[in-house]
């Protein structure tokens, strides 16, 4: 995306202050409607930083009949708002849940524009602790990174935890929500809505986007595995990258990275190769495949030494 495109992107992202009133008038993020109630915003394949303001990441919203529920609040505060904004656009119907997919701030540092709407936080039952252990970093990571884009962005934890399996209701509409086992990270939660079989997969499916692991190599293999195995879903909302990609081809392309990284992984440490020549081999025939790979195939070649290295 050329200069002048992120730059309109991200006008419509301003604060327009009103001189006499004071008030502040929030542009309304772009959404593009995918199903019946089902509204997505597709965040730019790019990493986070002053340029881009941190719009990274796909999140939306779903509408019952009785109210909302927003699935993931994006990077900063800013974008909380403007999604927030965007769902005013479309009903006026209050919004009683706001679903984090995981503990990466591309997906909740937007929490706070909501808490105005008191609506429960829904969260993996292992997210509050992933907060505690990290959120701090993440604050000052996001200041570091975005300036004054970063401003009023907090962690606000999880008021509902899934352990394993629960559903909420909006109103005639049902939403499945599947906490899994470690595998992009250790708090992964997916998202169903059974009225249209739109499956929001966040992070557990990255397409075109170079995957990034932060849990286990091992269990998000697993993971895809099930995944591949469930009905063919309707529609699907990956973390990162177009909606609505082919499937299940997106996932065996995900898969196949991951597949190859643990393969190489584990000869490379079969063959007494030291991490830094694993990361400095493994895996560059995927190169081609991935964008953003120079920025985050080598932390996953040492998050993926780091967890076989000690395998059975």
């Amino acid at each position: 995306m050329n200069g002048s495109r992120r730059l309109s992107r991200w006008l419509r992202l301003a604060c327009l202050c009103g001189l006499s009133t004071g008030a502040c008038a929030i542009e309304p993020l772009e959404v593009r409607q995918i199903a019946q109630g089902v509204y997505v915003h597709t965040g730019l394949l790019e990493e986070p930083s002053v340029a881009n303001r941190g719009d990274v990441s796909n999140l939306g919203f779903v509408v019952g009949a009785s109210c909302v529920a927003v699935i993931d609040s994006g990077e900063t505060f800013a974008i909380g708002r403007a999604l927030r904004a965007a769902i005013a656009r479309v009903t006026t119907l209050p919004i009683c849940y706001v679903i984090n997919s995981h503990m990466h701030p591309d997906h909740v540092f937007g929490n706070a524009a909501f808490a105005a709407d008191a609506p429960r936080f829904i969260g993996h039952a292992r997210l509050a602790a992933a907060f505690a252990a990290r959120g701090e970093h993440y604050r000052h990571a996001l200041e570091r990174d975005l300036g004054a884009e970063a401003d009023g962005s907090i962690v606000v934890p999880p008021t509902q935890e899934v352990a394993s399996e629960t559903s909420i209701d909006l109103g005639g509409r049902t939403l499945q929500l599947h906490a899994w086992p470690p595998s992009h990270t250790d708090n992964d939660l997916t998202v169903v809505d059974e009225q249209t079989g739109t499956w929001w997969l966040a992070d557990l499916l990255f397409v075109e986007h170079v995957p990034t692991l932060d849990g286990s190599l091992r269990g998000w293999l697993a993971t895809l595995a099930a995944l591949r195995a469930m009905p063919l879903p309707r529609h699907v909302v990956p973390g990162h990258g177009p909606v609505d990609a082919p499937w299940p081809q997106s996932l065996d392309a995900e898969r196949r990275y991951l597949g190859l990284l643990a393969t190489e992984v584990r000869a490379a440490i079969v063959a007494r190769r030291s991490m830094q020549q694993a990361v400095d081999t493994v895996g560059q025939s995927e190169r081609a495949s991935w964008r953003l790979f120079d920025q985050f195939h080598r932390r996953n070649v040492t998050a993926a030494y780091a967890e076989l290295e000690w395998e059975d």
